[in-house]
């Protein structure tokens, strides 16, 4: 019977942790995760994580759809590229939502208002805000630098607010 070459083994597994640690941030991936809303997630102690107040949600009908993104020029509202996406009944007037993030960092929030929760978005009726609520208007396309919209998140709960604006 041969010996075990027990520290072999250990180099071996040690490797392989070492690898996973290296991988990216979530195990699903950085991007595209739908998720639930909970707000434990946001209670004292948790996070990294970011409190939105929604404020002004026109009426109670169709969806808020909140995403996160990193504020950086190369995922800032881009398709595809948002990190985590909460939905939700939308409620007229006032709403909180915690958002989870994967590690401390540099975000940014974008929130729609769906209004007849048909999945597109309508100019006429649908409504929107971002973090930080930048001016948007028809001459930027309601798509503001990520550098108007970023905030940090130090592995705590920060807490942001976003006034809805409906076209």
């Amino acid at each position: 019977m041969k010996p075990i070459n027990t520290l072999g083994w250990t180099l071996a597994a040690l490797s392989g942790a070492a690898m996973a640690l290296a991988a990216p941030v979530s195990g699903q991936g950085l991007y595209r995760n739908k998720i639930a809303h909970d707000m434990s997630k946001c209670a004292p102690g948790a996070g990294p994580a970011v409190r939105v107040t929604i404020n002004g949600v026109k009426n109670s009908s169709g969806k808020i759809r909140v995403q996160s993104y990193r504020g950086t020029a190369d995922d800032w509202l881009e398709k595809g590229k948002w990190i985590n996406r909460i939905e939700a009944p939308a409620h007229a007037g006032t709403m909180t939502i915690c958002m989870p993030l994967p590690a401390s960092g540099t975000y940014g929030i974008a929130v729609r208002h769906d209004t007849n929760g048909n999945g597109k978005t309508d100019l006429r009726e649908d409504g929107g805000g971002m973090s930080n609520n930048p001016s948007i208007n028809i001459f930027n396309l309601g798509k503001p630098s990520y550098r108007k919209t970023a905030f940090t998140v130090n592995g705590g709960v920060q807490s942001i607010s976003i006034n809805m604006k409906y076209w």
